[in-house]
């Protein structure tokens, strides 16, 4: 089940239940399936309860015993595992769309920003633990993400990182020095801004956690907050307006970019 919901995905329950109508109605007993498919008994029962995701194998099985003709196995299609968590989705759409986007990270380097080694090094770290294939799904999600800076050259994006967020090891000191190769590149685009608050200058909304500002093509602003378990969307011109004020503030004490590219560089050679 996903993180956020107790609840199995109704596409689970639909796909389980289509190979339990399939398999009574060709008059294949489950004990058959389980041993076309090598499954224990109670592991097949569970998906065609929909307990437990359908996985390609069952479906292959099944199709094949029950001379669905693929049918049954076009389903995985519809099994894949959410790129995003559901809290996260409808940000994600408006953030694919924006023509501006204003990114403070406190503690991370920001998703646009991140290596495939840095994403997977969280994602796979995510508690409780992801599948492999949910873990794939969303390092491939994070990198298709981050095209939108060299794809969308029109569009502006600005971050702004703690100084703490740099100094936080994912991983191991190699794969940081390869992250900050990578945000140094991407803030040679046109762009691109990146900016770096140092510790010595932090503002004391700097430590409330993360925030994003949008603008979409139709000019109106959005923010986004983020924690553990949980996010808010806000188009509420007044909460919009409070977001930007403290992000603005965060802002005036971040050090130039020109200053931020050379305290960024001094880093990766310490490493």
């Amino acid at each position: 089940m996903t993180e956020a919901n107790s609840h199995p995905p109704m596409a689970w329950c639909y796909c389980g239940d289509q190979v339990k109508l399939w398999r009574e109605s060709t008059g294949v007993s489950r004990e058959e399936l389980c041993k076309k498919a090598n499954y224990q008994y109670e592991y097949v029962k569970s998906m065609e309860n929909g307990r437990r995701k359908p996985t390609l194998r069952l479906l292959r099985a099944a199709d094949e015993l029950c001379g669905a003709n693929g049918k049954l196995l076009a389903a995985h299609r519809y099994l894949k595992p959410e790129p995003f968590p559901a809290r996260s989705q409808e940000f994600m759409l408006l953030e694919a769309a924006a023509i501006a986007l204003d990114w403070y990270e406190p503690l991370l380097i920001p998703g646009l920003l991140q290596t495939e080694e840095y994403a997977r090094a969280l994602i796979s770290g995510s508690f409780p633990p992801l599948d492999e294939e949910t873990v794939e799904e969303r390092v491939n999600a994070r990198l298709q993400r981050a095209e939108a800076l060299r794809k969308r050259p029109t569009t502006i994006f600005n971050f702004v990182m703690y100084e703490a967020a740099l100094r936080t090891v994912v991983g191991d000191r190699g794969l940081m020095k390869r992250q900050f190769d990578h945000v140094l590149a991407a803030g040679e685009l046109r762009n691109v801004s990146v900016q770096v608050l140092p510790m010595s200058r932090c503002p004391g909304a700097a430590l409330n956690g993360s925030l994003v500002l949008l603008e979409t093509p139709d000019h109106e602003h959005v923010g986004y907050v983020e924690g553990q378990e949980t996010s808010a969307l806000y188009a509420d011109p007044a909460k919009v307006s409070l977001l930007a004020q403290t992000h603005g503030m965060i802002r005036l004490h971040a050090l130039s970019v020109e200053e931020s590219a050379e305290f960024i560089g001094n880093m990766a050679e310490e490493l």
